[in-house]
């Protein structure tokens, strides 16, 4: 409701709203897969994404809350447009996805912001977020592994819950050395951990 009366808000004026927040996010995808999440405040932000600072607080509640939407976008965007091949391993999902993010160190560098923000106290949002990522993508590279175990591709003596965790593991720890270090051959070492999970 809208007003004192109790008239609902107006449906065109409603998906102007969303169509606007998602311009918004679309244009800070943009930016930050070229430059990370450059700027300390919503303000700086909207300027570097050519967005009014009343704008972005009007949409967003947080620097927080902009940033953690942005990768949900680009990430939700990501899959929809590049998955990865039909029969491909569990590791060779992972490995599909840093091959995906080489051409936006941007989001790399601002995925790597934001988890490690949410160790740091005072950032619900982004703590809750991450836990809620994390336990989702255990659970499905987890029965990828034991549909890969069933297949006879994966050892049958290894936990797939274990085996899940140390494939996010190596697979975000790796992106993090090549932030700083592009040297670093990142789909060679995933097929060095998936020889090593193998039968």
């Amino acid at each position: 409701m809208d007003d004192a009366q109790g008239t609902p808000p107006r449906r065109g004026a409603y998906e102007k709203g969303v169509r606007r927040r998602r311009e918004i996010l679309d244009r800070a995808i943009e930016v930050f897969a070229e430059r990370g999440a450059e700027g300390t405040s919503l303000r700086a932000i909207g300027e570097a994404i050519g967005v009014s600072h009343a704008a972005l607080k009007h949409y967003f509640s947080s620097r927080e809350e902009l940033l953690i939407e942005v990768y949900r976008a680009a990430e939700e965007r990501s899959i929809v447009e590049d998955r990865p091949p039909a029969g491909v391993s569990v590791v060779g999902i992972m490995t599909h996805a840093a091959r995906r993010n080489h051409g936006v160190p941007g989001l790399v560098q601002l995925y790597s912001t934001l988890v490690a923000g949410a160790l740091e106290e005072g950032n619900e949002l982004s703590r809750a977020f991450f836990g809620e990522r994390f336990a989702l993508l255990r659970r499905f590279l987890a029965e990828r592994v034991e549909a890969e175990q069933a297949a006879g591709r994966i050892r049958p003596d290894i936990a797939p819950e274990a085996a899940a965790a140390l494939i996010i593991a190596a697979s975000d720890g790796l992106q993090t050395q090549w932030l700083l270090d592009p040297r670093i051959d990142i789909e060679k070492s995933l097929e060095l951990l998936e020889g090593l999970l193998g039968r």
